[in-house]
């Protein structure tokens, strides 16, 4: 088998996610605060499109970079948002967010290169990198600057193997948004930049800003996942500089032929016809998320920088544990609560949990009154 298997962390989230699976299955009601999927329905007009997809017979393959009406409408949607100007033939579309960082990984990396993370910072970026023979090298951020990536700590770590810088914001686990001064000075360091811009459409204070506000020197990474609610129909892009898209063309063919079809024009559908519908949802996001925020302090948990995006909350639960990952199975198992532990999210998240306040505001409650009491009977 291959070593670098064995150089892989497990994800853990998905690790307590089948425990709690497991659980159910036995007939127990489990709350479910560790995934990060939104509890939505996909919109109307994007179910209509799929399914007037598939009765019109584009169920076929497309060209292997994608629809061509649907990278245009992301195109447009970047010159919409951030007054950017993207060729359409810049832009590969792949089944999910997934596939496309490990196209940019392997295209960008060669044995011995190295890649800039945050530590914490999503599990599977490590992965990606191992698995393209690249090396992790990690900058950490503390919730004492904020979770602030900081451009000097990155400098310190550059060398002549840096292949890549990876930023995501909105971040997860955190939920914190970089700054445009963070952007400016990042991109002035002359190393290709791959912005994780899967959370952008749920912010609800400040703006998200795309590295391509400052930089040609980059790859988006984007998807459908999260601002649309379509995690499972799996559909994802990524934008990269013309002189990489032969290069990520010839990957895509060989390696994904292309996204499916039918959820390609859902994916229309959604740039173009959802915008009251995004509206509520971050209506409806914000309203969790300010209540969970109460709840948490309230139960002694420490939170010193609140979310701003995304769908995450990440508490200091170090009042009650070092050991998030023991705490995680814990709390499952006791108060029949799904959470997920800090330190999957690497090192400097240990100590920490994370919750998803992507659930209804029904549950959530009821996930917290849950985990309250059984912090109360555990305190004695």
């Amino acid at each position: 088998m291959n070593a670098l298997i064995d150089e892989m962390t497990s994800f853990l989230v998905m690790d307590v996610l089948e425990r709690a699976q497991e659980l159910q299955s036995q007939g127990i009601d489990i709350i479910h605060l560790e995934v990060g999927e939104p509890d939505f329905d996909v919109p109307d007009s994007v179910r209509r499109a799929a399914a007037e997809a598939y009765e019109s017979h584009r169920t076929h393959y497309t060209h292997s970079l994608g629809d061509l009406q649907l990278r245009r409408a992301i195109a447009d949607k970047y010159k919409q948002e951030y007054g950017v100007t993207v060729d359409p033939d810049c832009i590969l579309v792949t089944p999910g967010s997934s596939p496309a960082i490990l196209l940019v990984m392997l295209l960008l990396c060669t044995p011995g290169s190295e890649v800039i993370l945050s530590n914490p910072g999503y599990a599977c970026y490590r992965n990606f990198v191992l698995a393209a023979h690249g090396t992790p090298v990690f900058v950490p951020i503390s919730a004492e600057n904020g979770f602030q990536y900081e451009v000097k700590d990155i400098r310190k770590r550059l060398s002549d193997r840096t292949a890549a810088i990876f930023v995501n914001s909105p971040m997860n686990p955190t939920g914190t948004l970089l700054s445009p001064e963070f952007f400016q000075e990042l991109s002035q360091l002359g190393v290709p930049v791959v912005s994780d811009e899967i959370y952008h459409g749920l912010v609800y204070q400040g703006k998200a800003h795309s590295i391509l506000e400052y930089t040609t020197n980059a790859f988006v990474l984007n998807g459908f996942s999260k601002r649309y609610a379509m995690t499972g129909l799996r559909l994802g892009y990524v934008i990269a500089p013309p002189q990489y898209m032969e290069a990520l063309r010839k990957m895509g063919q060989n390696f994904l032929i292309c996204a499916p079809s039918t959820v390609q024009r859902a994916g229309i559908a959604a740039l173009s016809d959802t915008s009251d519908y995004e509206e509520v949802m971050r209506a409806t996001y914000d309203e969790r998320r300010r209540y969970m925020l109460s709840r948490l302090r309230q139960m002694g948990f420490v939170i010193q920088q609140e979310p701003v995006g995304a769908f995450y909350i990440f508490a200091d639960a170090r009042r009650f544990t070092n050991r998030s990952l023991e705490f995680a199975y814990e709390v499952l198992e006791n108060a029949h609560v799904g959470i997920t532990p800090g330190v999957d999210f690497g090192t400097g998240g240990e100590g920490f949990v994370r919750f998803s306040y992507a659930n209804s505001l029904e549950r959530i409650r009821e996930g917290m009154d849950r985990l309250e009491a059984y912090l109360r009977q555990r305190g004695r």
